[in-house]
C-alpha cells in the first residue's frame, strides 16, 4: 500500500472490506453489490501506485466495496513434467517463486523483481521482469484462467472465449471481472545461470541464464568498454539470482508478504527507440542530483529479444519491435504535508518534460504497471467530466496503442452496464458517444 494517500481526505475509501476463501465467495460479493448498486474494486498485493485497487481519488465516484484476496493465495499443481501450475490471484510473486524452487531448480518463471507485488495485478498489466528478454512477459505465458465476470459466472479460457482471455493478460485490472487464478508456463533455466554487478559511475547489476565462461567473451565482443571480468561475476541457481536481487540468502524470504520501506511514491514510465544523447544523459543525472539518492529513482528494463519478437497485438501490452528499453521512474519521500509531495511531485514532472525528446512518441508509450493518474482520469461528476471512449483514449492509447480500441470492443461485450470499473478501467461504448478509432 503506498502510504502516501493515508494522510489525504480527498480519497474515497472502500465502504466494506471483504475476504473471500473461495471462488464461490467471489460471486457471491459480485452478485451483492450489484443488487445494492455498489461498485467493486479488486486487491491482491496492494501495489497499484495510485491505490486505485483500494480507494477512489475522486469523491464523486460511486461507493465500493474492496475485495482482498490474501486468501485465495495458492500455488498448485507446479508440474515439472508439464512445465505448468496453477496460481491465485492473491499470491505474491515471492510465493509463486518459492513453490517452483521447490519442485525444480531447473525452471523459472518471467515475472517482476519485488516478491511482496501480487500476482493478480502483476499479471493483469503484462508483468515485466529479469527474464523478459529471454522469455517475454508474465502475461505472454499465461495459458488459462478462472475468472468470476459481471454476472457472477466462473469463466475458464474455454468458456469466456478468446477475446476475453486476451484482454486479461495485460488489459489492466478491475475491468473485466475478478480473476481468481491463472494457469502458466513454467520455463527452462539452466542449473547456473551468472549475476554480475559493475561499479563505474553508479552500480548496474545484470542477470545471464549461463555460465561465466561463455559470458565474458561475449561481453568482450559487445561491451568491451566495461571491462567486465570474473571477479564481477557469481554463478548461482536461478531461484539464487532472485535472492541475490533482494540482498538475502534465505529462500524464506520469498514467503514475506511485507518487507519493502512504507515510503510515499509516484511512478511514471516511458520507452525509448534510440540510444540517448550524451548530452541528454547530463540532463538526466543533473534532475536526478536535485534530491537525495534515494528520493529519484530511474530503472532501465531492457527489451528486445523475446519482447520483439512477440507480435504487438498477440495480447494488450504493445510495446514490442523497435523499443530499447523501458524506462521507470519514482519520486519516493517520507514527509508529510501538501508542501513536500509537491515538491516531489514536480520533480519526477520536471524529469517527465525532459525525456519528451527522447523516448517513444506517436502516441508517447507508458507501461500501466507503472500506474500514473497524470495520464488522465475516466468520469468525474464532481468536475463535469462524463464517462467516454475518447476521454479513456488519452491514458488507454499510451497505455494500449492500437489495442485500446479493441480492448473497448471486449469490455463492451462482457460488462457493458461497466460494473467493474476505477479511474483508469477500459470503459465500454456508450449510446452516443463516438466510435474510438474515428
Amino acid at each position: 500500500m503506498n502510504p502516501r494517500f493515508n494522510d489525504t481526505s480527498t480519497i474515497h475509501k472502500p465502504l466494506a472490506i471483504f475476504i473471500p476463501q473461495f471462488d464461490s465467495h467471489v460471486q457471491a460479493a459480485v452478485l451483492c453489490c450489484r443488487k445494492h448498486e455498489l461498485r467493486l474494486r479488486i486487491r491482491s498485493g496492494g501495489h497499484d501506485f495510485e491505490g486505485l485497487s483500494y480507494l477512489s481519488v475522486s469523491p464523486s465516484n460511486d461507493d465500493f466495496v474492496m475485495i482482498d484476496l490474501t486468501k485465495l493465495r495458492a500455488v498448485h499443481d507446479v508440474n515439472p513434467e508439464t512445465r505448468t501450475a496453477w496460481v491465485q490471484s492473491g499470491a505474491t510473486l515471492g510465493e509463486l517463486y518459492y513453490a517452483i524452487s521447490q519442485k525444480s531448480r531447473v525452471l523459472a518463471f518471467p515475472a517482476g523483481f519485488w516478491p511482496t507485488v501480487g500476482v493478480g495485478g502483476h499479471f493483469s498489466g503484462g508483468g515485466s521482469g529479469a527474464l523478459s528478454r529471454k522469455f517475454g512477459l508474465a502475461a505472454d505465458n499465461v495459458i488459462d484462467a478462472r475468472l468470476i465476470d459481471a454476472e457472477g459466472k466462473v469463466l475458464d479460457r474455454a468458456s469466456m472465449g478468446e477475446d476475453l482471455f486476451w484482454a486479461i493478460r495485460g488489459g489492466g485490472g478491475n475491468t473485466f471481472g475478478v480473476v481468481t487464478a491463472w494457469k502458466i508456463n513454467l520455463l527452462p533455466v539452466p542449473p547456473s545461470v551468472t549475476v554480475f554487478n559493475l561499479t563505474r559511475a553508479v552500480e548496474e547489476s545484470g542477470l545471464y541464464l549461463g555460465e561465466i565462461k561463455t559470458l565474458l567473451p561475449l561481453f568482450e565482443e559487445k561491451f568491451p568498454e566495461l571491462g567486465l571480468s570474473e571477479g564481477d561475476c557469481s554463478e548461482m541457481s536461478w531461484i539464487d539470482s532472485v535472492l541475490y536481487f533482494l540482498g538475502s540468502e534465505s529462500v524464506e524470504t520469498l514467503l514475506r508478504r511485507t518487507g519493502e520501506p512504507a515510503r510515499k511514491v509516484k511512478s511514471k514510465s516511458d520507452f525509448v527507440q534510440e540510444p540517448l544523447p550524451e548530452d541528454a544523459v547530463d540532463g538526466i543525472w543533473r534532475i536526478l542530483a536535485e534530491v537525495g539518492p534515494e528520493e529519484g529513482v530511474l530503472q532501465l528494463e531492457a527489451h528486445g529479444g523475446k519482447m520483439s519478437e512477440v507480435p504487438e497485438f498477440s495480447i494488450p501490452y504493445p510495446h514490442r519491435a523497435g523499443n530499447v528499453y523501458m524506462i521507470q521512474y519514482y519520486a519516493y519521500w517520507d514527509g508529510n504535508g501538501v508542501e513536500t509531495e509537491e515538491r516531489h511531485l514536480d520533480w519526477i514532472r520536471r524529469l517527465e518534460g525532459y525525456l519528451a525528446p527522447f523516448v517513444s512518441q506517436g502516441p508517447r508509450g507508458a507501461y500501466v504497471n507503472a500506474r500514473d493518474l497524470d495520464l488522465g482520469m475516466n468520469g468525474d461528476a464532481a468536475a463535469g467530466r462524463a464517462w467516454s471512449c475518447e476521454q479513456g483514449s488519452d491514458w488507454g492509447r499510451r497505455y494500449y496503442k492500437g489495442n485500446f480500441e479493441r480492448l473497448v470492443r471486449v469490455k463492451t461485450d462482457v460488462d457493458p452496464a461497466n460494473f467493474f470499473r476505477n479511474e483508469q478501467s477500459i470503459p465500454p461504448f456508450f449510446l452516443g458517444s463516438r466510435h474510438v478509432g474515428e
